[in-house]
């Protein structure tokens, strides 16, 4: 069977197998999976003005990475950094969201991968900020909150980091810190199929363990249809249970993604989200229209966002709806 297209591998994956990542393991949110390598600036003209400072700040973020990965390889033994050790699919998104009513949300996110030459081969490690229980039990991006344009959730993120181990290729098994020394463990089983050239098929199972949770499980499918070289349409599910809570979150996204080249996408989507026990069979529906472009360098991508969403938390109360905007920027580095 050939491969995709290049133009529908940026689009399909762009929602149905990036949309499953949480950590730049597999790529960072709503972005094809990235390379190991560090992005190049784009030889496109851009602002004197602007653009030194931007690259100064990528610069010093990677810096500031790359110190951070080099301590933390010295824990393992004495091979040099230098020997192999890299730090890839680096992330840092900007964001300012708001919903009808509620007071704008500043949200800062960072994800990276590093590659320690003192662990063994099959070894790893990373780190960010987000939000924590979502990190914990390993929610698909697409379905995150901040993917929603939420209520107020400004102090949700936490810095985490951690080591993992790839037992086989579809499985791993990682140890991480969150923020106050807050240990947690994730074990994660993660497969894709071509059932047709057009089509791909994701599913990931993570069980995870924690104080505050105690043990609990993600399981989410993905399936995204190639209906040309520029359109893919997806449907992704998503559900969360956990042995203190024992009652399942669960979070369903229909989607269409138009391609425009340049790495330039078009996404429209509609979103459910179910939690069991409220006696509202979905607290939260609402339909998200996201464009965005890279500008001023291809490591550099604007978005924007418009939703409108109808939550129903309470069965007591009828169904109100709002509206919600977002803009934000990720910086590959």
């Amino acid at each position: 069977m050939r491969p995709l297209p290049a133009s529908l591998v940026c689009c399909a994956l762009a929602a149905a197998g990036a949309a499953f990542a949480q950590e730049p393991a597999e790529g960072p949110p709503a972005q094809p999976p990235a390379s190991t390598t560090t992005p190049e600036p784009s030889a496109a003209p851009a602002s004197d003005d602007a653009t030194p400072a931007l690259e100064t700040a990528r610069e010093a973020v990677r810096a500031t990475t790359v110190w951070l990965a080099r301590g933390v390889d010295s824990w393992f033994g004495d091979r040099p950094f230098e020997d192999g050790g890299r730090v890839s699919d680096g992330v840092l998104s900007i964001g300012l969201f708001k919903r009808e009513s509620e007071r704008p949300d500043v949200n800062v996110r960072l994800h990276a991968r590093l590659r320690l030459p003192n662990l063994h081969e099959s070894g790893f490690a990373f780190l960010g900020r987000d939000d924590p229980r979502e990190v914990v039990a390993d929610t698909p991006g697409a379905v995150a909150r901040w993917e929603r344009l939420p209520r107020d959730t400004r102090n949700d993120r936490e810095f985490l980091a951690g080591i993992g181990v790839a037992l086989r290729d579809a499985l791993d098994v990682r140890l991480g810190l969150r923020g106050g020394f807050k240990p947690y463990l994730q074990v994660r089983y993660h497969d894709e199929w071509r059932p047709r050239e057009a089509n791909l098929v994701e599913f990931r199972q993570t069980f995870f363990l924690n104080k505050e949770d105690q043990l609990g499980s993600t399981t989410a499918l993905s399936f995204a249809h190639a209906d040309s070289a520029q359109l893919t349409l997806r449907w992704l599910a998503a559900a969360t249970i956990t042995q203190r809570a024992r009652r399942y979150d669960t979070t369903s996204v229909i989607g269409a993604y138009r391609a425009f080249g340049d790495r330039r996408l078009l996404s429209l989507e509609l979103l459910t989200n179910s939690l069991e026990g409220t006696g509202v069979t979905i607290d939260d529906a609402g339909v998200l229209l996201k464009w965005e472009q890279p500008f001023l360098r291809d490591w550099l991508v604007g978005e924007m966002t418009i939703g409108s969403f109808w939550p129903r938390p309470d069965p007591t109360v009828p169904r109100t709806h709002l509206w919600a905007a977002g803009l934000g920027v990720r910086i590959s580095f």
